[in-house]
């Protein structure tokens, strides 16, 4: 299933399910593991948010770096799923982007599951 982020301030943001539980529950609006239907962050909420996702990415940022270490001193016929990992960073930038932008213009950034794509 799809989620859609939308708001005034940017265009549409398309994301997988799993992957945007992964970036509401860092964001600190989802504490289950289901997503709401449909929700939003209000203009009093963004701060909160952004400094939420920066502050949970920085954190990965840290356990990723001592990972490769780890990857680096061990076989080097791992397998790609292994080596290869999309960071939280990359999936929540475009969402920071957005929060970001409708901050500054003073808007809600709303979601919805179950997009018609």
């Amino acid at each position: 299933m799809l989620v859609t982020f939308s708001s005034k301030a940017d265009m549409d943001i398309l994301m997988l399910e799993k992957h945007a539980l992964a970036v509401l529950v860092a964001a600190g609006k989802l504490e289950g593991p289901e997503i709401p239907e449909r929700g939003v962050f209000s203009v009093e909420q963004i701060d909160d948010a952004i400094q939420r996702l920066e502050d949970t990415i920085a954190r990965e940022k840290d356990y990723d770096a001592s990972r490769q270490k780890i990857l680096d001193q061990i076989d080097d016929e791992l397998p790609p799923s292994i080596k290869e990992h999309v960071h939280l960073g990359q999936r929540a930038t475009p969402l920071l982007q957005m929060l970001r932008k409708a901050k500054a213009q003073n808007t809600p950034v709303l979601w919805e599951t179950g997009s018609g794509w």
